[in-house]
């Protein structure tokens, strides 16, 4: 993900006051709201989840066309299939930005319910950075994107346990996109694996009732605020407010009832160029963006379960709900 036009001159305010801010809305959001919903009513596993996170930063480096986005997709391959799903790799390339070379790309594709044309779509990216540009210390040193890559792959990973079960009036897929950041300059061209993934979409069957991208939802300090493309845009609106309402409902107090300051990041090419409804659940306050230090001590199998028994929770009203 990027800035949107002039938030870098906004940026070291969130860092220094975002986290107290949004830390306390969360603590007065929703109270008095009646709910039976208790923590131990949520069916996703933190602590798997959570290894799932610390398994890819083990890995390395994920960047576009390395190694270790192809020892993260034949692990991903594996993990999906394994639960179940179809899992197809969509392939292109691009131009890398300081030589020119073509760089072989892929988004990984899951699949479940196939049978199914009206279908939801939970996506993220899983490409690295290639730096931790904003690191004080060595803005050249190594990245493992434990927050910033491997938070939303993990949790697609995790709710892959749930999806058999989630059967109902739609089908469901994930996307994880290649390339969101394959960026060494804010010159180059960022979301090249969710603009290949739109333009794709244009031309096929299958329709999007809803899609829902996460990035960056393993923070242990978590608050996501809504974005505010995502509750600005008439279509997408109902899903944020959806979402919103569950969480409401299991007083999932992280996603606080405030907007953001506007994200640029995959779900833009998803809605603007596919015409998907497109909510992007992110918690950009993280002070240890694209940094060395975006290590998995820094995030959170609670923040990841909270995110996922929402969107389960909300899918599961989905997939019950009447023509």
């Amino acid at each position: 993900m990027r800035f949107v036009p002039g938030q870098k001159l906004f940026l070291a305010a969130v860092v220094v006051f975002g986290a107290s801010l949004l830390g306390f809305l969360a603590l007065f959001y929703d109270q008095g709201m009646a709910s039976s919903a208790k923590p131990g009513d949520n069916p996703i596993d933190a602590d798997r989840a959570m290894g799932y996170l610390e398994d890819l930063c083990k890995i390395g480096p994920r960047q576009s066309g390395s190694a270790g986005m192809g020892a993260q997709q034949k692990l991903l391959r594996k993990h999906f299939e394994q639960l179940g799903a179809k899992v197809e790799m969509q392939r292109f390339d691009a131009r890398h930005p300081l030589n020119g070379s073509r760089v072989q790309m892929a988004n990984l594709l899951v699949h479940w319910h196939p049978e199914k044309q009206r279908r939801i779509l939970f996506c993220a990216h899983y490409d690295t950075r290639p730096y931790p540009d904003q690191d004080r210390v060595n803005p050249r040193g190594t990245f493992v994107g434990a927050n910033d890559g491997a938070s939303g792959t993990a949790l697609l990973m995790e709710l892959a346990h749930h999806m058999p079960d989630l059967a109902g009036k739609y089908g469901v897929d994930f996307a994880l996109f290649d390339a969101e950041e394959f960026v060494f300059s804010d010159r180059d061209k960022y979301f090249l694996g969710s603009e290949h993934f739109a333009r794709e979409y244009l031309g096929g069957k299958v329709r999007y009732q809803a899609a829902v991208l996460v990035d960056m939802i393993g923070d242990a300090q978590l608050a996501i605020p809504k974005d505010r493309s995502s509750i600005s845009w008439k279509d997408t609106r109902p899903v944020v407010n959806e979402i919103w309402h569950t969480a409401r409902r299991l007083r999932v107090r992280e996603f606080v009832n405030v907007v953001n300051n506007g994200i640029l990041d995959d779900h833009i090419p998803l809605h603007n160029l596919g015409g998907i409804p497109c909510c992007d659940l992110i918690d950009f306050d993280y002070p240890h963006w694209h940094t060395q230090a975006d290590t998995p001590d820094k995030c959170s199998g609670e923040s990841l379960a909270k995110v996922g028994w929402v969107l389960h929770e909300w899918l599961s009203r989905l997939q019950r709900q009447r023509e």
